[in-house]
């Protein structure tokens, strides 16, 4: 340990009158043993500054510091430090600064704040700190700088935001430039909706608040890993809130019953079904999210029996909290043959009371009711193209049909037939269909519904009319329709089931096949058609040196020479037209003639 006065004063007076005679500048201490394990005990008490640091200290013990009632800065940088006693600041009333950097601290005692009420800088900076808990708001007030950085903190709790916020509001004492300086850098930021207070709280704070490194970033989930706070747009949490389907639903035995329930919150929240009766389920659990945003979950229960029937309870939680909401579930008996009012195929049943159409199998049971006012007419609108594809299904109905009042009125045979779905938008489809023999006079009708609902919504069509727009549907919802003329019932060829997002999504996948195979095409036809090219260029070159042979030959025949031989003899030498090629190295068709006519004979060669 080694003592030091203020730059420039008198010498310290001798160890063993420390505390004797104040001195007349502050006293500063300076510890850096790298064998210390605890702070010293012999201190002098008089000492404004201490500095123990690159030591082995591993803790701080309770009062360790207490007689040091005039230390002003307490420093404990680099060394082993992983534990501090909550009482550790006791006694230092006037302490000032308290700086903790390059130690192993996972957790520090928010709470020994409260005994050094004069503290206005705190550094953290470089420790294992993963959280700061809510309380420790109350203890961070009166704080001017704060170092948290390259530590391991996810994010900050709303009560220390509210706490800065509160001094944002406060009016700057004089010759006061910023409120406070903070240091956040370099900790792995969670970005979730729990960073939206931070985020705008940074943004507010321009004016009064310095920020030691700018430039936060986030480092989680992975989709906004080094993503700048000032390019996020964190929406607020919110707790789940439920969107119930249906509070009580009937399903006829042996057919596959679907409850749904959906919900929206910030973050989306997690989807459970259970049975109130705390029976297991006897189903599957399909997850989806619609556009809007919306988490719907749909159990499935497949061959319902009476063992099925209950309350089931759906449940949305985030870590806001959690909702439920209760659906019933009711097994009814399956309709008897009787009941339907004609054979067993006939579905659709007519009652004394309206037009009531039911259709029943094992996923739907629609009936239409009247409405007292005019029905209101459909929106008239150039077909789109037609869509091929599964979304579009007829009903598996019977082939009879019926007025809807009354007694049973002659039959629609042939009135509308071709029934089809047409559309390219997820709110709107359009119906288009064939009436061969409707008049100018004849109304017609369209019915439809959700997929699975009672209630069938009836509107009117123009006579002469050909097709209908059904608007202001909801996406990914499937629905039924039919048509036929005002006041009967629809048969089974005029009904077709289609889904709201399958008919524009074949659309689009259409046009995207479409623009694959006119690449593929051109991609492959380019080649071949410059092969070809090349081919026919090639045949024609070969012809052109084909023509041109016999001016070759004689013009090789006048390069012809008189070979000499070794008796004085003459004889031609010259060279066929197969060899034009190599004149300088080859023998002429002739010399071999006299080669063969002379043999035994020495020949002298010129070549041209």
């Amino acid at each position: 340990m080694a003592a030091r006065p203020g730059m420039g004063g008198p010498a310290p007076a001798p160890p063993q009158v420390w505390g004797a005679q104040p001195p007349l500048h502050p006293r500063t201490v300076v510890c850096n043993d790298p064998d210390m394990t605890l702070p010293p005990a012999s201190v002098p008490p008089d000492t404004c500054r201490l500095r123990l640091e690159r030591t082995a200290i591993r803790r701080v013990r309770a009062e360790a510091f207490r007689p040091l009632g005039r230390l002003e800065q307490l420093w404990l940088p680099y060394n082993a430090l992983g534990q501090l006693s909550a009482l550790m600041l006791r006694g230092l009333r006037r302490l000032r600064e308290l700086r903790l950097p390059g130690n192993r601290l996972a957790a520090f005692p928010w709470a020994a704040l409260r005994d050094a009420p004069q503290l206005r800088l705190l550094d953290l900076q470089a420790n294992r700190l993963s959280q700061v808990p809510p309380e420790a708001a109350r203890f961070l007030g009166n704080l001017t700088f704060l170092d948290l950085s390259s530590n391991r903190l996810l994010r900050l709790p709303q009560e220390l935001l509210a706490t800065w916020a509160r001094l944002h509001a406060g009016p700057l004492l004089p010759g006061q430039h910023t409120r406070l300086v903070l240091g956040l850098q370099d900790n792995p930021w969670e970005c979730d909706c729990r960073l939206h207070d931070l985020v705008h709280l940074l943004e507010g704070w321009a004016p009064s608040l310095a920020l030691i490194e700018a430039g936060l970033r986030c480092a989680s989930p992975r989709g906004l890993a080094g993503v700048a706070f000032s390019q996020l747009e964190p929406r607020k949490c919110r707790s789940p809130e439920l969107h119930p389907g249906v509070a009580s639903f009937r399903s006829p035995l042996g057919s596959t019953a679907l409850l749904r329930c959906g919900a929206t919150g910030v973050p989306g929240p997690e989807m459970s079904w259970r049975r109130a009766d705390g029976h297991p389920l006897n189903g599957t659990v399909r997850q989806e999210v619609s556009r809007d945003g919306t988490s719907w979950s749909l159990l499935g229960l497949p061959a319902v029996s009476h063992l099925d029937s209950g309350d089931y309870i759906c449940q949305a939680k985030n870590f806001l909290g959690a909702s439920e909401t209760l659906i019933s579930l009711v097994v009814t008996e399956p309709q008897t043959s009787t009941e339907r009012g004609g054979s067993p195929e006939a579905l659709w049943v007519r009652t004394g009371k309206g037009a009531e159409a039911a259709f029943f199998n094992s996923k739907l049971v629609a009936r239409h009711v009247p409405r007292t006012p005019e029905p209101a007419v459909l929106a008239t609108s150039p077909p789109a193209r037609s869509l091929k594809g599964p979304m579009v299904q007829h009903f598996p109905m019977g082939a009879s049909g019926g007025r809807s009042q009354g007694p049973t009125g002659p039959q629609e045979t042939q009135m509308v037939r071709s029934l089809k779905v047409v559309g390219d938008t997820y709110q709107s489809v359009t119906l288009l269909w064939k009436a061969p023999l409707a008049g100018n006079s004849t109304a017609l009708s369209v019915l439809y519904a959700v997929f699975g609902q009672h209630d069938m919504r009836r509107e009117a069509v123009p006579p002469g009319k050909t097709r209908a727009t059904i608007r202001g549907l909801v996406p990914k919802t499937k629905y039924v329709a039919c048509v036929c003329e005002w006041g009967l019932v629809p048969r089974k060829e005029q009904c077709v089931i289609f889904s709201t997002n399958e008919a524009v999504d074949a659309e689009a996948t259409q046009r995207l096949i479409n623009v694959v195979v006119v690449s593929v095409a051109a991609v492959i036809a380019l080649p071949l058609t410059l092969l070809v090219c090349y081919s026919g260029l090639q045949r024609r070159c070969r012809k052109c040196h084909a023509r041109g042979a016999p001016e070759a030959a004689g013009a090789y025949v006048s390069l012809e020479r008189l070979g000499h031989s070794e008796d004085g003899s003459e004889a031609l030498s010259g060279r066929s037209l197969s060899e034009a090629a190599g004149l300088l190295s080859a023998r002429s068709s002739l010399d071999a003639q006299l080669l063969g006519a002379g043999a035994g004979r020495r020949i002298s060669e010129y070549f041209c």
